[in-house]
């Protein structure tokens, strides 16, 4: 399998006033296991991208030869990195983690194999990160078919506090990019879920803030059989939920914001709560998301407080 180290380049690119910006280069981690039926339309994602400058690094966690199976179908760019975990089945974060101890570009994405970028966000978060430590932006989340399901975090483009993020993203966060100048960290391998919110919240220990793109900019396919779906992952999520909980509590995340670990751990608690009542609510009915499920519990506590 062929392999790659990135390299960071400047260059300029333009917006739709003719207004040129020196561009910052985004590398885009993607972990694949298993991803045959899935990683060309995820790829084909980030090639679509209106903002040019990305290197994209593919870790394969399955012994698959990624270059290769791209290659099959049409997909190869220059831009393109490919790694080996080395191993199968490791693990997204240890795969992830891997991909980030090799970049050296200023700017950090992740893609999960199974997900898409709109056309459009790399340069609506590149832009924000000018400014901002850590974006973030809502979801598109849709089944295996692509078919749409419903909206998360949708609304306007505004900052978000540390307390108020889980709030506005209910769902999951892999959809962040973020200046590792200014704030960087390492996936948790001991986690079994909620690896994404654990680094975001490593990455407010010194970003104090962050920036919220309103308009879903990333897709986020709900999968039968996932890390997020599928038998057994009810109690490995409560586990992973309870751990996070626990170690808010014990202060284990200082953050630049210190409203920051209380306001993510209540949302932890309405989380845990909602997966206890969620089995009857979704025996009366049924198909029921859990982000419609949480949605409003989340409003209940917001108002209540």
């Amino acid at each position: 399998m062929g392999q790659g180290r990135a390299t960071f380049k400047t260059g300029r690119w333009v917006m739709g006033g003719g207004a040129a910006k020196v561009s910052e280069t985004v590398s885009i981690v993607m972990p694949a296991y298993r991803a045959e039926p899935f990683i060309g339309a995820a790829v084909r994602s980030v090639l679509a991208q209106t903002y040019p400058h990305w290197r994209l690094w593919i870790v394969s966690d399955d012994g698959e030869d990624y270059d290769t199976v791209l290659l099959a179908r049409g997909l190869a760019d220059r831009r393109f990195r490919f790694l080996s975990s080395g191993t199968i089945g490791g693990g997204a974060s240890r795969a992830r983690n891997m991909a980030l101890d090799l970049i050296d570009t200023p700017y950090a994405a992740i893609l999960d194999a199974d997900d898409r970028f709109k056309p459009q966000k790399l340069e609506r978060a590149v832009a924000a990160l000018a400014d901002h430590a850590v974006v973030t932006s809502a979801l598109d989340v849709m089944n295996e078919r692509f078919g749409h399901l419903r909206h998360v975090g949708a609304g306007p483009d505004r900052v978000l506090r540390p307390a108020e993020h889980k709030f506005v993203s209910l769902s999951m966060d892999s959809m962040i990019l973020w200046d590792r100048r200014r704030c960087d960290a390492r996936y948790d391998t001991g986690l079994t879920n909620m690896t994404d919110l654990e680094l975001l919240m490593q990455l407010y220990r010194t970003a104090g803030r962050s920036w919220h793109l309103g308009e879903p900019l990333h897709d986020y396919i709900k999968l039968t059989v996932s890390m997020s779906n599928g038998p057994g992952v009810t109690e490995t999520m409560i586990r992973s939920k309870k751990t996070l909980l626990r170690r808010l509590e014990d202060g284990c995340y200082p953050m630049a914001d210190p409203d920051g670990p209380a306001g993510i751990a209540s949302f932890l608690r309405v989380s845990l709560e909602a997966e206890a009542l969620y089995p009857a609510a979704l025996a009366e009915t049924p198909g029921l998301l859990f982000e419609d499920h949480l949605e409003p519990m989340l409003a209940s506590a917001t108002s209540a407080a």
